[in-house]
């Protein structure tokens, strides 16, 4: 499974940013940079990536810095998968 793959998948989704995720790298800021990505999204966003991965969060896992950019978010599903 290609994670950034699945994530920009479900970042675009969710954000309707009509194919825009697909150009995110790891250096691609989130929080803060994408208007789309509010406090409501997040929660809906890191709920999309518990059922697209099959990962449970503890609220001690996430912080801002996880939604940093693209890729501090796919380290974390990464990391979380191994």
């Amino acid at each position: 499974m290609d994670i950034r793959k699945e994530l920009a998948a479900i970042l675009d989704e969710l954000l309707s940013l009509g194919g825009r995720a697909a150009a995110f790298d790891d250096a691609t800021p989130l929080l803060g940079a994408l208007p789309e990505l509010d406090s409501m999204a997040v929660v809906g966003v890191i709920g999309a990536i518990e059922e697209r991965f099959g990962l449970v969060f503890d609220d001690d896992e996430i912080d801002g810095t996880s939604f940093a950019s693209f890729g501090s978010l796919a380290k974390l599903i990464d990391a979380k998968l191994s």
